[in-house]
């Protein structure tokens, strides 16, 4: 069924989104700098910039999509869980913050990994840094654009895969002719319509369940589980609760398409405020969301499938135009992370492989065409990907999630912070930790009840810290800034 009073704001939206593509295009037509702009928005960007884009790229198909589903099926327990995401832009910010945007102009580093190359002077570090964004950013993508292709098939009624194309056109077009300038000003857009949409769909949840009170009896009599913090079955042990925040909160630090916000911002007035701005606007986000996926099981009893909960509710409770506008949210949000994930795979292709170890000659047009079109083949390649989805995609996300964090976090960190960081004890750090993380994930993903973020990430520090130790003595000059 194709609910078009719904659509037609979605549609309004999408015509805003391209409007800013093509206009950010003319900052990559004319600058200086073809690869600054493109990857980096020439570091232009003030304090509520800066917070919309960290808020909108962290904000992502399994915060709106999947995160309410989970919510819904196993209760009030998943939204304690999803409040560690609370201070993840104020670990950033606060923990790389003025260093890392200092010490990465110093360096001319457009990308993370011109960072490390610079940092660690080690071509190892590049190419295990190169293929684990390549990798991760993948799986990650395929979750964003199952999540905006069945938010479009519960609007529609199409089928999946058609869905799946019309999603794929919009964010390609706009993401590959505006660059990295596009995607903070529609993250400025997408991030404010995800707060207020937020703040809507809640408000409405509660007045259909006939207030708190009424809902939470209900919800109680269906299942008192659903209202502990531990969930439906005990699924969330106190060991698990205790160490999620390490996966969505201070481990937030080592992924790369977050970190690399960090480096484009214009001063340190403009990062305090995001701290501010950022940290309201996710709070509301990642509660907001998650409280509406409980509180609507009480409103809308027996929906099966977790993704479609969100879009469901919205249709259920709210007005038609009204829904229209609050599930521009999830879109924003999804559409959001996209293209920041995208512009990490493309920025790693051309920059760091591309024009370091094939064509280091390469003049600005050649770079120019090769990241568009670098661009585009990502995007394609993540649809074919998107075929086959998995029933609720919050697993794929955080999966990417831990892999990207058991890897970078400690060379970022300690690179910054530690002048005994070297290269052996980089290359050490990440290889345990990211065969930690893919063992465990694989084999044992519930050791002691932790998350299995957890081991990857101490084992990856004591590695690191222990190869530092016996090598830094060979290592005869500290890169300059350090």
């Amino acid at each position: 069924m194709t609910h078009w009073s719904v659509i037609i704001p979605l549609i309004f939206f999408v015509i805003a989104i391209f409007g800013i593509g093509f206009w950010s295009n003319k900052f990559v037509k004319s600058s200086d700098s073809f690869l600054s702009e493109y990857f980096l928005g020439g570091r232009e960007m003030g304090g509520f910039l800066l917070a919309m884009t960290m808020m909108a790229t962290y904000g992502s198909a399994s915060s709106f999509i999947s995160g309410p589903g989970v919510a819904y099926n196993t209760g009030l327990g998943w939204v304690l869980l999803a409040l560690a995401q609370l201070p993840a832009g104020y670990f950033v910010l606060m923990i790389l913050g003025k260093k890392f945007a200092i010490v990465t102009r110093k360096f001319k580093s457009i990308t993370l990994i011109d960072f490390l190359r610079s940092r660690y002077k080690s071509n190892f570090v590049v190419i295990l840094s190169a293929a684990s964004i390549i990798i991760f950013l993948f799986v990650s993508m395929v979750a964003q654009w199952v999540g905006g292709a069945r938010l479009i098939e519960s609007l529609t009624g199409m089928k999946y895969t058609t869905a799946l194309f019309i999603f794929a056109v919009v964010v390609l077009v706009y993401v590959v002719i505006g660059g990295f300038r596009a995607v903070a000003l529609t993250d400025a857009l997408q991030g404010t319509i995800m707060v207020i949409g937020t703040v809507i769909l809640l408000v409405g949840v509660i007045i259909a369940g006939g207030g708190i009170e009424n809902i939470m009896q209900d919800l109680v009599k269906e299942n008192a589980e659903l209202v502990s913090p531990f969930g439906v079955g005990n699924v969330y042990s106190p060991s698990y609760v205790s160490s999620f925040w390490i996966l969505v909160g201070v481990g937030v630090i080592g992924l790369p398409q977050i970190a690399v916000r960090a480096m484009s911002y214009k001063d340190s007035k403009g990062m305090h405020r995001a701290i501010l701005i950022g940290t309201i606007g996710i709070a509301t986000i990642m509660f907001g969301m998650h409280l509406v996926g409980i509180l609507g099981r009480a409103v809308i009893p027996g929906i099966e499938l977790g993704d479609k909960v969100m879009p469901t509710l919205t249709m259920g409770v709210l007005p038609p135009v009204v829904a229209g506008i609050v599930l521009a949210a999830p879109m924003a949000a999804i559409m959001s992370t996209v293209n920041a994930l995208l512009m990490m795979v493309s920025s790693t292709i051309v920059k760091d492989i591309y024009l370091h170890y094939i064509k280091p000659e390469a003049n600005d047009d050649h770079v120019r065409k090769t990241s568009f079109l670098v661009t585009t083949i990502v995007g394609v390649l993540v649809v074919f990907m998107s075929f086959n989805p998995p029933e609720i995609i919050v697993w794929l996300n955080m999966f990417a999630f831990g892999g990207l964090e058991s890897v970078f976090l400690w060379p970022i960190v300690l690179g910054l912070y530690w002048k005994k960081a070297n290269k052996f004890g980089a290359i050490a750090g990440m290889i345990v930790g990211l065969v930690m993380y893919v063992s465990i994930t694989q084999f044992s993903p519930n050791i002691y009840g932790v998350n299995s973020v957890t081991f990857p990430i101490l084992g990856s520090l004591i590695a690191f810290v222990i190869v530092s130790f016996a090598t830094h003595r060979k290592i005869k000059e500290l890169p300059k800034y350090i």
